[in-house]
């Protein structure tokens, strides 16, 4: 029934029509960016980027306002902008949360809550190690963890999130088994593994690129159909755009990643959606986004209509049939 009101939801979102469309509604007092997450981290990053670009640019003759609602692994920022039915002056900033957390968890608000609004970069996982590990690439550090089932620790970010879904998934694809250990954060899995407490994590580029810089850490593979872009050297002469994509490296799961979405609360007025839409293109578009993409190792996408559709709902079945399979589903 939730993939049913998910693809209900998001069809009603591209019925509102592309940039193209008339625009009989602009803001008229100022905007709340809802960021779906405490401040400094990823989800924080992108609004107030996005905030400084339209600022900068006049995208808006209204002031912007960023309020951090990050309690509840972004639940909390869900329910606010729930609680904003109608309003249009309401953004709300985060991933692919906004539609998978309501699954693991009884939460205040439900997906068609939120009006689909546009995605504008897409978070890359990579496989990392330790710095000094004897594993020259991702093959031959899964042999020695299917050698050894939960003899190896994994770190990732929270429980039953994003990093814990994609170690349930290179575990079905590679037939290897760890102890996940969660962290409240990418930053405090990234410490644990160059401390050598954890064996891997599967951080985002940003959140390891310190520890890579110093040698402490090292990428064995990217979850992307295709390998990141070129770059500057990060490390010992090699840059993103030098780690394989994971199928390369034999491991036969293709792509992870997670979207940066914006939203705004249910039964906003069509022409709001279409102005958001209008002015995030607007803001995709720029170099200062570009530069921004580049420098934390995303990969630039804009999507909105039935292009975010189509994701979503491919993203949400993949997602859900590992809470089904580990038994995450909350009742």
């Amino acid at each position: 029934m939730k993939t049913i009101a998910i693809s209900a939801a998001l069809a009603g979102a591209v019925a509102f029509g592309g940039i193209g469309a008339a625009q009989a509604w602009e803001p008229t007092k100022p905007i709340e960016f809802v960021v779906t997450s405490g401040a400094g981290g990823g989800t924080d990053n992108f609004a107030r980027i996005i905030q400084s670009i339209i600022t900068k640019h006049k995208f808006t003759e209204q002031p912007i306002v960023v309020v951090n609602k990050g309690g509840g692994s972004g639940a909390e920022g869900y329910v606010y902008g729930k609680s904003a039915k109608g309003d249009p002056n309401r953004v709300i900033f985060g991933t692919n949360n906004a539609y998978l957390l309501p699954y693991v968890a009884k939460l205040g608000y439900k997906f068609t809550d939120l009006t689909p609004v546009a995605a504008l970069a897409l978070d890359e996982f990579l496989l990392w190690v330790k710095g000094d590990a004897p594993y020259a690439d991702a093959k031959s550090y899964l042999e020695a963890v299917k050698a050894k089932p939960m003899g190896f620790k994994m770190g990732g970010s929270q429980s039953k999130d994003t990093d814990q879904t994609l170690t349930s998934m290179i575990q079905d694809a590679a037939g290897v088994k760890w102890i996940y250990i969660p962290f409240q954060g990418g930053s405090a899995a990234a410490v644990q593994l160059a401390g050598g407490h954890i064996d891997s994590n599967t951080n985002n580029p940003n959140e390891n690129i310190g520890q890579w810089k110093a040698g402490q850490v090292k990428p064995l593979c990217v979850f992307s159909p295709v390998r990141l872009a070129k770059g500057e050297p990060v490390h010992d002469g090699k840059g993103w755009g030098d780690i394989p994509t994971c199928k390369e490296a034999g491991l036969p799961l293709e792509t992870f990643q997670m979207p940066r979405t914006v939203w705004l609360p249910a039964d906003v007025p069509a022409d709001a959606v279409t102005y958001y839409a209008g002015l995030l293109e607007k803001v995709s578009k720029t170099p200062e986004w570009q530069e921004f993409v580049t420098r934390t190792a995303q990969t630039g996408k804009f999507m909105k209509g039935k292009e975010l559709a189509d994701f979503v709902a491919k993203d949400e079945a993949a997602n859900k049939k590992v809470f089904e399979n580990e038994g995450w589903v909350a009742k």
